[in-house]
């Protein structure tokens, strides 16, 4: 059995979103961390910071677009 594309397009919405966080959380948060610590502490702590929010960023947002389609879907 193939799963439900509207499914799989939430949750790969979701990780879409997940990675524009990453990417804006790296953005600023190694910025600030530059002015803190210097090289190569700074980038690190941005890094491990941009990864953390990005992953919880694209689970939180895959579950949630996944719900919305499971509810929204004729079949259920």
């Amino acid at each position: 059995m193939s799963p439900d594309p509207d499914l799989v397009a939430a949750r790969m919405t979701g990780v879409g979103l997940g990675f524009m966080a990453l990417m804006v959380s790296w953005l600023i948060g190694n910025r600030l961390t530059a002015l803190v610590w210097g090289p190569p502490v700074g980038p690190i702590v941005a890094l491990l910071g941009a990864i953390a929010i990005g992953t919880v960023t694209a689970i939180v947002a895959g579950r949630r677009l996944a719900a919305t389609v499971h509810i929204e879907s004729p079949d259920s």
